[in-house]
């Protein structure tokens, strides 16, 4: 478990960390810099779920070393399947972070939702619904590695 305070906000007792693939740790399909030993050292502490629609068809290849969760998607409402997959964990204990579209409803549940501005864009209906706007994936795995860099973003 993650605990972040928050200086005059509520603290955060984080169980899991959910997240898209393409768009958001990976690029074009192939695992971006960085993000597995990220990822590593967070499952120490966190559940980690990827889910996605796996666009490019490559992300059981990388995510193999990952120990993490993947969830792969069919066709078709993939945003009410994510948002699902956050309510079943129980949204007050998941950090979500994603990219795109259908990852707003995710991020709007989640006790903490980050929204991951890389290569590929990002929806700008997620970058609303998110509570932290990153400009690439290492930038949000770090501000879980170091939660104090979290608290004085979120800060009142």
């Amino acid at each position: 478990m993650l605990n972040i305070s928050i200086p005059g906000g509520d603290p955060l007792a984080i169980e899991h960390l959910v997240l898209d693939y393409n768009g958001t740790l990976a690029l074009d399909g192939a695992l971006l810099p960085g993000v597995s030993e990220r990822l590593t050292a967070l499952a120490e502490e966190l559940q980690v779920l990827v889910i996605t629609a796996d666009t490019f068809g490559m992300a059981r290849t990388g995510m193999q070393d990952v120990p993490c969760e993947l969830v792969i998607l069919p066709p078709g409402g993939q945003d009410v399947a994510k948002l699902a997959c956050v309510e079943q964990l129980g949204p007050q204990s998941v950090v979500a972070v994603g990219n795109g579209r259908n990852d707003q409803l995710m991020l709007q549940a989640a006790a903490l939702g980050i929204a991951v501005l890389g290569e590929e864009g990002a929806a700008a209906e997620t970058l609303a619904a998110a509570d932290v706007v990153t400009h690439g994936i290492t930038s949000a795995l770090d501000l879980l590695l170091n939660p104090l860099r979290l608290a004085a973003t979120l800060r009142r």
